[in-house]
């Protein structure tokens, strides 16, 4: 069976393939590859710098050619290296055979040869591979994507800034708010969520097989690796990564910060779950409409639904997105002494992690372009609930001093049909100042949303 679309194994790379286009080069195994050939080439190019009798700096046109393997990795290139790795049976090493095998025909890089991968363990170009990944991932995809929801939200927060709506809490009536509110609390959590995802530091490490530079040591005692290492790593890209240094490691970087992205991202999703299931509940009260597109169906036997698709796919790629996440903040930072394969397997499920979360912010979104808000019926469910005026009320009569107000208005409010008649009969019984009353009895449901509006604009 070929590998297409509808025979792929996992659904992001079958039925939702087209959605994850700017994901796919960074947390492929292309991509996994492209990163591997970028670390080995500032490395060898940094060795050239570093005043070695043995190793001359390289000319400004070898230079130029390396950094050209690496901004012009095709995915031929890609196929090329795991053709090596058929014989080699190890993917660092054949990265390394593949970058020289470039050198031929050029006598400069030739003679170098044997400085590509110097003193280097496998895991020091894959930590600082995974590391240029996730920071690509974090910044290209997944916080330009909770950015795009957040544009949305706070556009619906202040164009229904004074859209009166009822609350909900436990499921009962409750004092009103605005729809424009309600969003805009999802807004400042989420921008809190964003800012710690972006406040994560990448690290990387390249100290040798168990963190301790033995390997360069035994070449150059003299020379201050440590400092070399951290040049390399913490300089701008193209000639370094651009990362934070990791001063100290097992021969694994510890991937503490890894569990701390993870974990960023998957409190981001936990806030975004928790909006889906409010939005599917707000529709199934009416209280937004779904903008119909031609073609659509929403069921195959009942003619007239419209389903809250996008919220119900949003909801369960998160909830996906979150289980890989946490079995990989949970896991990456364990390993036993120096050094087991279990993470290995493990990282290469990093972009399947945030491929679910990438296709939730996408469903996300269309199911919020889709809204359109039903004025009438949030309305209507305001003047059915005069009971939530008793709050008000019974606030009032405290302030000036009348007793049990709060069990007065519990006796004639709790579980029961309020009027505006009833309450209105209340309210000029009560002994307070008559503009107190006025202003009580001027008060509707719709109008006692508090400081909603202006919180809503303030977002």
């Amino acid at each position: 069976m070929s590998l297409s679309t509808i025979t792929a194994l996992s659904p992001l790379d079958g039925r939702y393939s087209n959605k994850l286009a700017a994901l796919r080069p960074i947390m492929s195994e292309h991509g996994y590859m492209h990163r591997r050939v970028q670390v080995e080439v500032a490395w060898f190019i940094a060795l050239s710098d570093a005043g070695f009798a043995e190793f001359k700096p390289l000319t400004t046109g070898a230079r130029a050619y390396l950094l050209g393997l690496v901004k012009n990795f095709s995915e031929a290139d890609s196929a090329a290296i795991k053709d090596i790795e058929k014989t080699t049976n190890h993917d660092v090493k054949a990265v390394e055979y593949w970058i020289k095998s470039k050198f031929e025909a050029r006598p400069e890089l030739e003679k170098a040869a044997e400085f590509v991968h110097f003193a280097c363990t496998s895991e020091d170009i894959n930590n600082t591979s995974h590391a240029l990944q996730l920071r690509s991932g974090r910044d290209q995809v997944v916080l330009p994507g909770l950015d795009r929801v957040v544009l949305k939200l706070r556009e619906m927060a202040h164009a229904y800034a004074d859209v009166p709506m009822l609350s909900r809490t436990h499921g009962q009536t409750a004092s009103p708010t605005t729809v424009g509110k309600e969003m805009a609390n999802v807004v400042v959590r989420l921008q809190a969520a964003c800012e710690r995802i972006a406040g994560v530091k990448i690290l990387g490490k390249m100290n040798g097989a168990v963190g301790n530079y033995n390997a360069h040591m035994s070449a150059w005692p003299d020379f201050d690796w440590e400092a070399f290492s951290k040049k390399v790593i913490e300089t701008p890209e193209p000639l370094g990564l651009g990362l934070t240094f990791q001063p100290y490691s097992i021969q694994i970087e510890p991937h503490d910060y890894m569990a701390e992205l993870f974990d960023a991202v998957a409190r981001a999703n936990t806030i975004l779950v928790d909006l889906s299931r409010d939005i599917w509940g707000y529709v199934s009260l009416g209280y937004f409409k779904q903008r119909l597109k031609a073609g659509e169906i929403g069921s195959s036997t009942m003619p007239h639904k419209v389903n809250p698709i996008d919220f119900e796919n949003a909801e369960g790629n998160l909830g996906l997105a979150n289980a890989l996440l946490r079995h990989l903040s949970e896991k990456l930072p364990v390993s036993r002494w120096q050094r087991d394969l279990t993470d290995s397997t493990v990282l290469r499920n990093m972009g399947v992690a945030l491929g679910y979360a990438a296709l939730a912010y996408a469903s996300l979104l269309t199911g919020l372009n889709k809204l359109e808000l039903n004025e009438e019926a949030l309305a209507d469910d305001l003047d059915a609930s005069w009971e939530v005026l008793a709050e008000p009320i019974q606030t009032v009569m405290r302030r000036f001093g009348v007793q049990g107000a709060y069990e007065k208005l519990k006796e004639v409010t709790r579980g029961k049909t309020v009027t505006a008649e009833a309450l209105h009969g209340l309210i000029q019984s009560l002994e307070i100042p008559q503009a107190e009353k006025d202003r009580l009895l001027a008060m509707t449901p719709g109008s006692y949303t508090g400081k909603a509006a202006a919180l809503a604009r303030r977002a």
